[in-house]
């Protein structure tokens, strides 16, 4: 199984609190006006990674926590649900998921391969990014519409949890 890989980020503390090991992929279907990234919409850019590189790149920082950006992992979510999977079992490690999806969209949506997926991140960010709501503000967001999701505690109480960022 592979992932179209545009970059790695290693020991980064701007995709989540703490170190973390960024995978930023390939292929968003958003294009949302203003995106930081707009190199990361083209489906066939960056290269291509097998589940177990990946893998090892991971466990190769054992301090660091994962971050699967973008593009839009959940474009790649059989290949990133594999990932997820395998850190969980193997290393146990933190995981963020970036997304322009919200998640209402994707309850609603109710689609097995990602719903997979969310199985195994803890922090959801998701919304489009919305340029007139840009905000330097925002811890881990760039425009305010943004949230990060505490998964755990949404999955346990079947409502939308907000995540705290710890305080230094």
């Amino acid at each position: 199984m592979k992932i179209r890989v545009l970059d790695i980020a290693y020991e980064t503390m701007a995709d989540g609190p703490g170190l973390r090991t960024s995978i930023y992929c390939a292929g968003c279907a958003h294009h949302c006006p203003g995106c930081h990234n707009p190199q990361s919409w083209d489906f066939n850019a960056g290269n291509e990674m097998t589940v177990q590189e990946l893998l090892d790149i991971v466990k190769d920082d054992e301090f660091a926590d994962v971050t699967f950006s973008g593009g839009d992992p959940l474009y790649q979510v059989e290949a990133f649900t594999e990932l997820a999977r395998r850190i969980k079992e193997e290393t146990g490690k933190n995981i963020w998921c970036y997304t322009g999806y919200t998640l209402e969209t994707l309850q609603r949506e109710n689609n097995p391969a990602r719903m997979r997926l969310l199985e195994h991140v803890d922090v959801l960010v998701d919304g489009p990014y919305i340029a007139h709501e840009r905000s330097l503000e925002l811890n881990y967001c760039g425009s305010k519409n943004q949230r990060l999701i505490d998964m755990h505690a949404t999955r346990a109480t079947g409502e939308i949890c907000l995540y705290e960022v710890p305080q230094w």
